[in-house]
């Protein structure tokens, strides 16, 4: 299990479990697991989500984004939902942002 730190200061876990069920879903992510972390401590811009999870997005190569879906459960404690490669950034977009603002 490995731990990065989101914007407001969560510790948010990816435990080995989660990451499996990722690149179950999404085999593309496979080589991804750093970059993972990385775009919770560091991303382009955060989105609210549907039911109170937020979608860390950073653009890995030109046109082409590392979306990760995680949930800060309290000041403490925070988890990986999960996440994924896209190109359609338009549809995040649509979302609010929350960060930067």
């Amino acid at each position: 299990m490995d731990i990065s730190q989101s914007k407001n200061g969560v510790p948010i876990r990816l435990t080995e479990q989660r990451w499996l069920h990722i690149t179950e879903e999404h085999s593309e992510m496979a080589g991804y697991y750093f970059e993972v972390l990385e775009t919770i401590q560091e991303p382009g811009a955060i989105y609210e989500g549907k039911v109170g999870e937020l979608l860390a997005v950073k653009e890995i190569e030109p046109g082409k984004y590392l979306v990760v879906v995680y949930k800060e459960m309290s000041k403490k404690d925070g988890s990986v939902i999960t996440a994924f490669l896209t190109r359609r950034i338009k549809q995040i977009e649509r979302r609010t942002k929350l960060w930067p603002r």
